[in-house]
């Protein structure tokens, strides 16, 4: 179907909206009329721009306030409408947005409402224009698009139809199966935004808190599906107000709002069908089942290779034509790269190894959603490894390791002489923590959702000594893959404002043999306060044996409904830390309720 988005949802001046949107490969665009009033360019001249650069204009909006009024406001109304008729043939849109009003001079009136609507079509009409009115959520006295139908289909014009808008239909709780008793003709454009479900006003929640279709909470597939069974066939068409994005670069938030539209027609193919929906979706998502490797970027190993030692882990080998290091232990895999440019700002969390059952599918599904493919020097008896850009810049590397069908990464190193090191142990790579942008992290939960296929669990807000820690899971169906999001908000500190740390938690057979080992080597752990475990003792009877167990080791515990989380830290080196965890029994989270005590301790004795 054809996709178009709201000026209205970018950021920055009309003439740079409409390249971004045309470079994200949108058909056309809704001019939002305060972009039109700020705009130096005449409309001719935004028609002929939008022209060159393949875009219709879809729709022009808003007209406000205008039905059920007394005589004398209707004729004002009138007056404003000529104008506006006058800027659209000259801006070449040929399609009015009206919206219920929300004025106080509306009077609760269905029949005259009908009438001033219809005389407002043959106004239009005689223009070329047509009218869609919109049931605003909180319009004065027409607030839910089967009330909005109600009067369309009273008025009975053939220049008068509805505009369908998920935010005003869903955020009210109205079921949209009644769209399907609405003829086709009569829907004359669909508006998508998705949202957070919030308890607040509805005005400011639609204005400040929309979201891209599966960024939120709302089922938009399932009201789009209801749209395309009534057998509408236009655009489907982006409006978000959201003041994050409209303080991002636009072209990067037009190529996350075609992103999720990709995903969403997607979802409703599966759904309806294809032959029902005529839509063509993208290729199936390889899920990854596990994770082949963590890469950190450093200045030199000193720093974390007796890190890495004391964890249990071994070098094992060395890259022949780049400056990595491989470290293992069982399943876990570490590489150190002293050649990556990001290495001079001390240890960073670079690029992440996925498992996949099948790289040049996943490359595949990741270009059709307009994640960026990275360029890489490869020598010629080095295996096909090729990696994507996630939001934050993070390379995610597609691997198929040790296996019979596939070129492995592994094979690229030269095996290297160490001395033996005794297991501590660790078998994998649990789950990756990456501290987000804070105007990404939307665009991050979409990314990993629809590019790889991972499950975003519900958002939480987690207390910080500067303030809060937003985060939000994504993980594979089996947990094999798990990766917590975040965004942090601090404060600036002396020295560090606003550090990005990024963690990788290691999965423990035996977590208490596991720290035992790293209190023996030296100070390592991150302290936690004594007062965390006399109140893990009032909310928790484990036994007075091991209460005193997790108090002399550091370690931290949780539990739900499927099982317990055992987890300690390692101090921060740079802006990387490592998590040591033993998940017991079927326990499915990442010991959130902890996250406090662990941040108020980085702050006050991180390195």
């Amino acid at each position: 179907m054809r996709k178009s988005i709201a000026t209205v949802s970018l950021s920055g001046p009309l003439t740079g909206k409409l390249p971004a949107a045309a470079d994200a490969g949108f058909d056309g665009v809704e001019i939002f009329e305060a972009d039109l009033l700020s705009s130096p360019s005449a409309p001719e001249e935004i028609r002929a721009r939008a022209a060159d650069l393949g875009l219709s204009i879809d729709l022009f909006q808003p007209f406000r306030d205008f039905e059920a009024v007394p005589s004398d406001i209707l004729g004002r109304n009138l007056r404003r409408a000529e104008h506006k008729f006058a800027v659209m043939e000259r801006l070449g849109a040929d399609l009015l947005l009206v919206c219920s009003s929300v004025s106080p001079d509306t009077i609760a009136d269905d029949g005259l409402a009908a009438e001033q609507l219809r005389l407002l079509a043959g106004r239009a009409a005689e223009h070329g224009i047509r009218v869609a009115y919109e049931a605003l959520a909180w319009g004065r006295h027409v607030d839910d698009y089967r009330h909005a139908w109600r009067i369309v289909e009273l008025a009975d014009h053939p220049a008068l139809g509805v505009c369908l808008d998920s935010f005003h239909i869903l955020s009210r709780g109205s079921d949209p199966a009644g769209i399907e008793e609405i003829p086709a003709e009569k829907i004359f454009f669909l508006q998508l935004a998705d949202a957070p479900y919030l308890s607040m006003d509805v005005l400011q929640w639609s204005r400040h808190y929309r979201c891209f279709p599966g960024q939120g909470a709302f089922d938009v597939a399932g009201l789009v599906g209801h749209v395309l069974r009534a057998g509408y066939r236009g655009p489907l068409s982006l409006e978000v107000f959201n003041d994050i994005f409209r303080q991002a670069d636009a072209g990067r938030t037009a190529r996350d709002a075609m992103r999720s539209l990709i995903a969403l027609e997607e979802s409703v193919s599966a759904r309806l069908g294809p032959e029902a929906t005529g839509l063509v979706p993208p290729p199936a998502p390889v899920v990854p089942t596990g994770f082949a490797f963590a890469e950190l970027a450093t200045p030199d190993t000193g720093r974390l290779s007796g890190l890495l030692t004391a964890l249990g882990f071994a070098r094992t080998g060395g890259h022949p034509t780049k400056p990595v290091e491989l470290w293992e232990q069982d399943q876990a895999r570490i590489l150190l790269n002293t050649g990556d440019p990001d290495s001079a700002t001390g240890p960073a969390l670079s690029a992440i190894g996925l498992e996949t059952p099948d790289p040049a599918g996943s490359v595949k599904r990741a270009e059709s959603l307009l994640a960026p493919v990275l360029p890489r020097r490869r020598g010629p008896r080095e295996a096909p490894l090729d990696a994507i850009a996630a939001p934050d810049g993070t390379a995610l590397f597609f691997c198929r390791t040790a296996r019979p069908d596939h070129p492995s990464w592994t094979d690229d190193f030269t095996e290297v002489p160490s001395d033996p090191v005794p297991s501590a142990g660790i078998t994998h790579i649990d789950h990756v923590a990456l501290t987000q942008p804070w105007h990404y992290f939307d665009e991050a939960s979409l990314f990993y959702r629809s590019v790889l296929g991972l499950r975003p669990d519900e958002s939480l807000e987690l207390a910080d000594p500067y303030g809060l820690l937003r985060s939000r899971a994504v993980a594979g169906p089996d947990g094999a893959v798990r990766v917590a999001l975040n965004v942090a908000y601090v404060g600036a500190r002396p020295g560090a404002p606003q550090i990005p740390w990024q963690h990788v938690a290691l999965g423990s057979r035996d977590i208490v043999a596991t720290a035992r080992r790293l209190r023996a080597v030296g100070d390592l752990l991150l302290p936690i306060p004594a007062n965390y475990y006399d109140d893990l003792e009032a909310r928790h009877d484990l036994g007075a044996e091991r209460h005193r167990t997790l108090r002399e080791l550091g370690l931290l515990y949780d539990r739900d409904d499927h099982g317990e989380f055992l987890h300690l830290y390692t101090r921060t080196t740079g802006h990387v830390f490592f998590e040591i965890v033993q998940r017991v029994g079927d326990y499915r989270g990442y010991g959130a309720v902890n996250a406090p005590v662990r941040l108020a301790a980085q702050h006050t004795g991180s390195d």
